[in-house]
């Protein structure tokens, strides 16, 4: 998870400018199930039998106290959807703010409490969920403890989020798109999170994010409406990164004007106008994420999980960092104290004699290690080219075959072992299991490698399979495959395929095989010669609601001429 910089001492963080007091949080417009007696009865836009909301008497005002404990101060949102106003709180007890999500009494007949009922068992079910990028759930409250006013049907009391909300936050002016992208990423990666223990978040309203003092969008009211699912999650995941962006929610336009923000803008044709085509310096990858998460079911390009808009936030994040060198393309918003590049005519920090003396010995000592690396690295190539045959290296009195050369004194070329020339994760569902270390498969050390993740189900309950998709410089005839892998029972496919990124219907099975424990030859013989090979796995090993498989090293063999 990619951390926010902290801004330099005494520079106020561009996410806390203007930030308002406690004291002086707006009162968003109150929803129409909360107004007082005589206004006209709605209905709940989530689900075609969600109860009606007669308009009620509120006994939650600032300064009611449930159960004896948690004294409500600020209301700062409400979920229409849902039954919930959204109220900074304090706990009496132990004299801190919290979070408090209550739940209203929709109508006098049962179907309210059973709809209630719902929403609170899934929140006692996520009691045990933890993650920075969500407030910790601390109590929830149901409806009949001692001190609960007559009409409130549950509440939910969370650790209280600081900073500011989405409306608060945009009302400064713009967000520098790297600045949106690392600040959804903890929310992201705690949407991923849970949607793995089969948790949902409810992240699609604006009001239940916050963004703290340090640039993290946090969620910070829990007690989503009952029919949420992960496909929600990921839309708003999506408008939270398009509202920093735009300023504008792209979501329900009631929900927008609630939270004190504006509608997004449209097409004629109904489609969101890109971020890109509102505002300068947007990255190719941030508009993809808009339209995929945003767009409708089935369209080109659509994002279907958050641990795919996790890892695209990351890799955003990650390219400017290694590019952070040169100057970055103008985005609009002036630069923070804190940034590697300033605007012109920003008042630059005099140098600090100290600093450059440092800097000046540190050169000093990187140029000497230039010089000792490229010493060593001319008597290792001369004695490549020098005369005779490489000497066998000598441990302990035996002789040791050279680096490179497998044991039998093959080489590759001579009926070998087959370079490779790169790996990747193959995943058709766009969750790429374990991306960052796929690489040791083939790094000739048989004590690390690379796993899927951890799944509850099977192959094909979750999704059809993931693999590994090795690449050679130029197509080669195979004679035999060895994997090396502590995961027996695992079922895999060695396909052919024409490019790294093919889909899996233009790969050619060659044959498959079950995994034992330890090292498992797999014979290639009369295979035609391949580019690429996808080792498929269909069936992980494990049981019960753990299932998952290791892969240690793969190792290909040339057919001899």
């Amino acid at each position: 998870m990619s951390e926010v910089a902290s801004p330099p001492s005494g520079a106020a963080s561009p996410w806390e400018r203007g930030a308002p007091t406690a004291e002086s949080d707006p009162q968003p417009l109150v929803p129409e199930q909360m107004r007082p007696e005589g206004a006209p009865t709605v209905h709940l836009s989530s689900a075609t039998d969600a109860p009606t909301v007669p308009a009620v008497p509120s006994s939650t005002t600032a300064g009611t106290v449930l159960v004896g404990r948690y004294r409500l101060r600020t209301r700062v949102g409400s979920d229409a959807a849902a039954g919930a106003e959204f109220w900074r709180a304090e706990d009496t007890i132990l004299r801190r703010d919290v979070g408090a999500t209550v739940l209203r009494t929709f109508t006098s007949e049962g179907s309210a409490t059973t709809y209630a009922d719902e929403i609170l068992a899934r929140a006692l079910r996520s009691g045990s969920f933890e993650h920075s990028g969500c407030a910790r759930l601390l109590d929830v409250l149901a409806p009949g403890t001692g001190g609960m006013p007559p009409d409130i049907l549950g509440v939910a009391v969370t650790e209280w989020v600081p900073g500011r909300s989405l409306a608060e936050v945009v009302a400064d002016g713009l967000i520098k798109p790297l600045a949106a992208a690392r600040a959804v990423a903890p929310l992201a990666a705690a949407a991923e999170e849970a949607h793995r223990h089969g948790l949902v978040l409810g992240c699609d309203h604006p009001q239940r994010v916050r963004i703290t003092p340090e640039g993290r969008a946090q969620l910070c009211f829990a007690l989503p409406r009952r029919d949420v699912a992960p496909a929600d999650d990921v839309r708003g995941l999506g408008a939270v990164i398009y509202t920093l962006l735009t300023s504008r929610w792209p979501l329900s336009s009631v929900d927008a004007a609630r939270a004190g923000l504006g509608a997004a803008e449209r097409t004629p044709a109904g489609s969101l106008i890109p971020p890109s085509e509102q505002r300068p310096g947007v990255p190719v990858e941030l508009d993809a994420l808009a339209n995929g998460t945003l767009g409708p079911n089935g369209a080109p390009g659509q994002v279907h999980t958050a641990a795919a808009v996790h890892r695209l936030l990351t890799e955003v994040v990650a390219e400017h960092d290694r590019v952070a060198l040169f100057p970055p393309a103008d985005d609009g918003v002036p630069s923070d104290p804190g940034d590697v590049w300033q605007d012109r005519g920003r008042a630059v920090t005099p140098p600090d004699p100290k600093r450059r003396r440092k800097l000046a010995i540190a050169l000093t000592a990187l140029a000497a290690a230039v010089l000792l690396v490229g010493g060593y690295i001319a008597i290792q190539v001369s004695s490549v080219f020098s005369e005779g045959n490489t000497p066998p290296i000598v441990v302990g009195g035996a002789p040791v075959a050279p680096p490179n050369v497998p044991p039998g004194g093959a080489t590759p070329g001579q009926g070998g072992i087959a370079a490779v020339a790169g790996v990747e994760v193959y995943d058709t569902v766009g969750d790429h299991d374990n991306a960052g270390r796929v690489s040791r498969v083939i790094d000739g050390n048989i004590t690390s490698g690379w796993s899927t993740f951890s799944y509850k189900q099977q192959f094909p309950a979750l999704k059809p399979g993931v693999g590994v998709m090795v690449s050679f410089a130029t197509a080669v005839q195979l004679s035999e495959l060895t994997i090396q892998s502590p995961s027996a029972g695992t079922v895999i496919q060695v396909r052919s395929a024409p490019t790294p990124d093919a889909p899996f219907n233009e790969t050619a099975l060659i044959t498959q095989v079950t995994l034992g424990d330890g090292s498992t030859p797999v014979s290639l013989a009369g295979s035609q010669p391949v580019t690429h090979v996808l080792l498929w796995i269909t069936k992980l090993s494990g049981g019960g609601d753990n299932h998952v498989s290791e892969i240690d090293e793969v190792r290909f063999l040339r057919a001899g001429s």
